[in-house]
């Protein structure tokens, strides 16, 4: 979801730093929340590991150009579901950033906007999952359908705001709509995968509940609430 640089550009770029802004602050209250919940050093040990995370998932992990954009596999929901929705946010701004100032020092001109398309998506999945999954279900027991929603919400989101800032940077041409067309349609081989592998790790932690408590996962994960 790496959209091309000078796709957004001039002054239409301060409507991005707005909206980078604004998920940021939202993103330190969040973090805050987590660190009056379980301390700084849970929340710091589950960023770092977010970070990895998304370092390795944009760097290593197979990705293409399609269209207007990159096709990557992000595992949003993967991460918020095991470490938290603060640390996933905190990673994938850290991961994003170390990515692109070590290896793609192209893309950080359109920072603001790969971070705005990364964490708005990731914060409404935060507030479905409220609504989709029952207080009395901890993570480790969602089940296909749940995680499907959740992924689907994920990568529709990354995809409806590539298609925004795509069409607001460079207009409603024929060539730019087939661009963004194409990207989506690549994009759902993405929501086809990211559930199977939420459920997979989801199983692992089930095999591993000495985490819980450790700090290192999300108090969710093995406690309902």
């Amino acid at each position: 979801m790496h959209i091309e640089p000078g796709v957004v550009h001039g002054a239409k770029m301060i409507l991005s730093y707005a909206t980078a802004a604004g998920a940021v602050t939202y993103s330190a209250k969040m973090a805050w929340d987590a660190i009056k919940h379980r301390g700084p050093v849970s929340l710091a040990a589950r960023s770092v590991i977010a970070t990895l995370a998304v370092f390795i998932f944009f760097e290593v992990l197979p990705h293409f150009a399609v269209g207007i954009s990159e096709v990557h596999f992000i595992f949003g929901t993967t991460i918020l579901l095991i470490l938290g929705t603060a640390p996933a946010a905190i990673g994938l701004v850290a991961g994003l950033a170390l990515q692109g100032m070590l290896f793609a020092p192209s893309d950080v001109p359109m920072f603001s906007v790969n971070i705005t398309t990364l964490l708005v998506p990731l914060f409404a999945v935060h507030f479905l999952a409220k609504s989709i999954i029952a207080p009395n279900t901890a993570y480790i027991d969602l089940t296909y359908a749940q995680a499907f929603k959740l992924s689907a919400a994920y990568q529709g989101g990354v995809v409806a705001w590539v298609a925004f800032w795509a069409i607001y940077g460079q207009g409603v041409g024929a060539d730019n709509l087939a661009a963004v067309g194409s990207f989506g349609i690549a994009y759902m081989a993405v929501v086809l995968v990211e559930p199977l592998v939420d459920l997979a790790v989801l199983a692992g932690a089930k095999k591993l509940r000495g985490l819980d408590g450790s700090g290192l996962v999300s108090p969710r994960l093995y406690a309902a609430v």
